[in-house]
């Protein structure tokens, strides 16, 4: 069964940490109704949605993502890139420990989910202003011994790997080419987002559906003349936290 962790909308969450985008007024009812909504599309796709109680103190905690890594034989929690969000991390392993062996970094390097895209038993992790070579390395030596090859990739201009590139099934990342180094996915097709949508890569694959915002429908569209199947979503106040549609969920097989 493929089992999605989210949390509620932080209360706090006009106070999230930004980098990229300027700060703008965030109208969290809004933006908790978009979060249910998007709930609502994972079960509709067949998810066992987990939703954790948000966590009132920290902003940023409805981006799940960041601080765990699942893959099938574990759960690794990271340590992540800005330190107002490492409280964040327990109650998400403890809800992970059902499911998976728990498994913390130490704290000497810093990574963060949204770094990290996995392609089979490849991991690629993205440098950038959250994620270190040491934290990388790291991963490296904890998911090693299960057959896992972590691989660091090049970013620029983005928060995370995740905004410049998405593996979405059928052997295919969706990508800025702009934003990421893309000479290591030599071999897997490659889908650009339209020219005027640079933050339109950040793209969910749940079942035989490709999840998305609807603020990029010329990216949307090309990949539907790819033979995919979108389902768009209207998350226009989570956005401008600088999240994503793979954000705000950690997905697996339970």
């Amino acid at each position: 069964m493929i089992t999605a962790v989210t949390r509620g909308v932080s209360e706090s969450l006009g106070d999230c940490e930004l980098t990229w985008l300027p700060r703008q007024e965030i109208d969290l009812p809004r933006a908790e109704a978009q979060h249910r909504a998007y709930e609502d599309a994972l079960r509709e796709l067949g998810a066992h949605v987990i939703s954790l109680p948000a966590l009132s103190d920290y902003p940023d905690a409805v981006f799940v993502e960041d601080p765990a890594i699942v893959v099938d034989e574990a759960a690794v929690i990271t340590s992540m890139g800005v330190e107002s969000r490492r409280g964040e991390r327990e109650s998400l392993a403890e809800a992970l420990a059902t499911f998976r062996k728990v498994i913390r970094m130490s704290g000497y390097g810093s990574l963060e989910g949204g770094d990290a895209m996995r392609i089979g038993r490849e991991i690629f992790v993205g440098v950038s202003g959250r994620t270190d070579l040491m934290g990388i390395a790291e991963l490296g030596d904890l998911l090693n011994p299960f057959g896992y090859r972590v691989r660091p990739i090049g970013l620029k201009d983005c928060l995370h790997l995740k905004s410049a590139c998405c593996f979405i099934g059928d052997d295919t990342i969706l990508i800025n080419r702009t934003w990421v180094d893309d000479s290591l996915f030599e071999g897997h097709k490659l889908i650009e987002v339209a020219d005027d949508e640079p933050g339109a890569a950040n793209a969910l694959r749940v079942g035989d559906t490709v999840l998305m915002p609807d603020a990029f429908p010329r990216t949307a569209g090309i990949l539907r003349s790819a033979g995919f199947r979108v389902q768009e979503l209207n998350l226009s106040e989570l956005l401008k936290a600088e999240s994503g549609v793979t954000c705000s969920s950690l997905i697996f097989e339970a």
